[in-house]
């Protein structure tokens, strides 16, 4: 991150609220020996600074400017187009937003050139403690919000992600321009956790929930924008063959998951039917978390049977094949086996919760997921 803000005028930390964009945008302006002033566009008297934002801007033209919640108020980017330009310079301004650029209206627009944004994520197992599996199950049941993760007890773990949500749906989503009843917004998420993990059906949704399945697209948009599920899109290159071209669908956070599924400790995670559909959500979150800007994740299924959960492309050629299974004995399918084929993969993989890191058959490796993430995903990354 000191690295873009050596380079870039404008830097954008994006992220679900809570995540823990301020604390690290306060650490970063210790460490940048430069002057800075800070901005919470949620406090109204910060945002009565700006009543006249060129003038403030000018008279800081010296410092960082950091904007927080720059999704509040985007009509800031072509002002902010202009300040660059009248001194560019690095780390002019250090923007802090709960939404993708995509819902941040003409921030890409305004700022193209002179902008990098990056997404500051949950913790990944890999940030946290992972040498043994109750490790793992602390954080896939707890998900990786700092103050979910680090709660004294699994209850005050529930009673977070309670008020989370709440607060999501009562007040940010709103603010982000998704303007339909309180009520429906939280029902679309929490059907959204029950198909965790499975092919999108947008008109089943859209009945379910009396509205088109435009309008079930429109909205999904939005909860993807404020980085609460993720659309995994299908690889169908392959013109030959019966490919299944809707996304699946997934809760990014398995904390959230499971809170909006009513688990209320890892102990009832293991008899939930959700089960293997929250490993999968989970296994995949943190792979997809440490992945370069040149490598994309997919998943590919045949309507013949062939399915891999997750493929890694670089360039529009597929790199790697990893299959998620919650089990201690994995094995392959045919399934699997002709998704590997099909993908012409030379590395695959098949990540368990705990299990020891062998060769299964000749081109197919079994591992556990924090030693994949670890070992064998930056050899994947770098190759």
């Amino acid at each position: 991150m000191l690295e873009l803000l050596g380079f870039f005028p404008v830097v954008a930390i994006v992220g679900p609220r809570q995540v823990g964009k301020t604390t690290l945008a306060k650490d970063l302006l210790t460490r940048m020996g430069r002057e800075a002033v800070y901005l919470d566009l949620e406090n109204p008297e910060d945002e009565a600074k700006l009543t006249d934002p060129v003038l403030f801007f000018k008279t800081n033209i010296d410092r960082c400017v950091v904007l927080d919640e720059i999704q509040r108020m985007p009509q800031l980017f072509p002002i902010l187009r202009s300040m660059v330009d009248i001194q560019r310079q690095p780390a002019r301004f250090l923007l802090l937003g709960s939404a993708t650029p995509d819902l941040i209206r003409n921030s890409s627009e305004s700022l193209a050139g002179r902008i990098s944004y990056r997404e500051l994520t949950p913790f990944n197992l890999t940030e946290v403690d992972h040498e043994t599996r109750d490790d793992m199950l602390r954080h896939w049941f707890r998900g990786g919000f700092p103050d979910a993760y680090l709660a004294p007890t699994d209850r005050m773990t529930v009673q977070w992600h309670t008020s989370f949500i709440q607060t999501y749906v009562e007040r940010d989503l709103p603010m982000l321009g998704l303007d339909i009843d309180r009520t429906m917004i939280r029902k679309l998420w929490t059907m959204v956790a029950h198909i965790h993990g499975n092919v999108l059906n947008m008109s089943n949704l859209g009945r379910s929930l009396g509205v088109t399945s435009v309008t079930v697209k429109k909205y999904l948009a939005f909860l993807e924008g404020a980085f609460l599920i993720r659309q995994l899109q299908p690889w169908y290159v392959n013109l030959g063959k019966r490919l299944v071209k809707a996304p699946k669908i997934y809760v990014r956070d398995t904390g959230a998951l499971h809170r909006l599924l009513g688990i209320a400790s890892t102990e009832a995670l293991q008899m939930h039917p959700s089960l293997g559909a929250s490993w999968e959500g989970y296994a995949i979150e943190q792979i997809i978390q440490l992945l370069p800007d040149d490598m994309e994740p997919y998943f590919y299924r045949t309507h013949e049977g062939a399915e891999c959960d997750l493929v890694l492309i670089r360039s529009g050629q597929p790199v790697a094949s990893i299959e998620v299974k919650y089990t201690s004995a994995p094995r392959t399918t045919k399934g699997i086996t002709q998704s590997f084929t099909d993908l012409g993969t030379a590395q695959n993989f098949i990540i368990t919760p705990d299990t020891d890191n062998y060769q299964l058959t000749e081109n197919v490796r079994v591992s556990k997921l924090s030693e994949f993430l670890t070992d064998h995903l930056p050899l994947i990354v770098g190759s």
